[in-house]
């Protein structure tokens, strides 16, 4: 099996440049997965990986041979798409086939791929059947069994599971979780808005931003030490909380100052930073109710949402931009209006400056 590398990738249409240089390299047996809100060009990139969109500028590599200019017939890449594009006339046998029957592979070899292919997506009691007797995450698992037996230097998934209902959804994600477990030496390259699908399968997350990258690693390393403001905000859900805040340094004390409350917070290089404005960020399952007051901060109930395993809770609190959640375990009970006090270890705490780069882990 082979990587990717991308080096200096740009797509323009026109005057318009819609992928700004990216610098990427995806290791040989990687899942990687590309997150970012709609119109970020995660998609495009990844067509651009399969030869479905033209590079405008840089090198792509496949393994070591640069593809710029193969199609996509030769690059060695299986794709499967948010529809299932499936031939209703046929077979799931058929389907799986299809595409080693017009590369003329022998009778005997599209056989063993297509029934073992059948067994690792557990297809093999459906094999007879047309698409129309299936599921709707059973026709995404045989286009996956169709990309599998093409046997490719590289998976790509495009949003495979955009079109199913929740339940389908996580039920073919655990499919597609235990498909690279029983492939480690394939590479898959993946793509979805849907951040619990990133967080589940991926080895390492791309989040995009307007054609760029703004980090790149573990999903556990994105939630608790993103670069910046935005990555903050995208990864987890609800999103980070987020206010403006200054910096105080008296004696040997580092504070954070929220206007009308303090808090001690550790920083690094506290002279440097001493005065400046920033940006704090906590996340709503790191706020917890001050029973006795004297939080972080005092806000007013305004909504809550009891979710059986988790109560959100949505507070107004003064000079804040937006409503503060807080995202306690178990059903809780506010009054709408009632006040009540947050409080949040510091080392939950996230600062970013004016320009939305991360203090904390620079």
């Amino acid at each position: 099996m082979s990587g990717v590398l991308m080096k200096n990738i740009r797509k323009s249409y026109g005057a318009t440049e819609v992928i700004h240089g990216i610098d990427l390299e995806i290791e040989s047996g990687e899942f990687v997965v590309f997150v970012g809100p709609s119109g970020c060009g995660k998609s495009t990139l990844l067509r651009m990986i399969a030869g479905l969109e033209s590079i405008s500028d840089g090198d792509m590599y496949i393994g070591a041979e640069r593809v710029n200019d193969i199609p996509p017939s030769q690059r060695g890449i299986a794709m499967v798409f948010q529809s299932y594009a499936l031939y209703p006339h046929m077979s799931v046998f058929d389907n799986m086939a299809f595409g080693m029957r017009i590369a003329k592979r022998p009778r005997e070899e599209i056989d063993r791929r297509v029934k073992e292919a059948a067994e690792i997506l557990r297809l093999t009691p459906y094999l007879d059947r047309l698409p129309k007797a299936l599921s709707g995450g059973q026709r995404q698992r045989v286009a996956i069994g169709r990309a599998i037996v093409r046997n490719p230097k590289v998976f790509l998934f495009d949003e495979p599971l955009s079109n199913l209902d929740a339940a389908l959804r996580v039920a073919t994600r655990i499919e597609i979780a235990k498909l690279k477990e029983s492939m480690p030496n394939s590479t898959m390259i993946y793509v979805t808005h849907d951040q619990v699908e990133a967080m589940t399968l991926a080895d390492r997350i791309v989040v995009l931003s307007a054609g760029r990258i703004e980090q790149v690693g573990a999903p556990i390393e994105l939630y608790e030490r993103p670069a910046n403001l935005f990555v903050a905000q995208f990864i987890g859900s609800p999103a980070m909380n987020v206010q403006r805040a200054k910096i105080e340094k008296t004696g040997e004390s580092t504070t954070i100052n929220l206007g009308k409350r303090k808090a001690d917070l550790p920083i690094p290089s506290p002279g440097q930073l001493a005065g400046a404005d920033v940006h704090l960020g906590v996340r709503p399952e790191d706020l917890t109710i001050a029973s006795n007051g004297g939080g972080l901060m005092d806000g007013r109930v305004n909504i809550v949402e009891s979710l059986g395993e988790v109560t959100n809770v949505y507070l107004d609190v003064e000079n804040a931009p937006q409503p503060i959640v807080v995202k306690l375990p178990g059903v809780q009970r506010f009054a709408r209006g009632e006040i009540v006090s947050v409080a949040a270890q510091p080392s939950k705490m996230h600062l970013f400056n004016e320009n939305g780069r991360s203090l904390l882990y620079l």
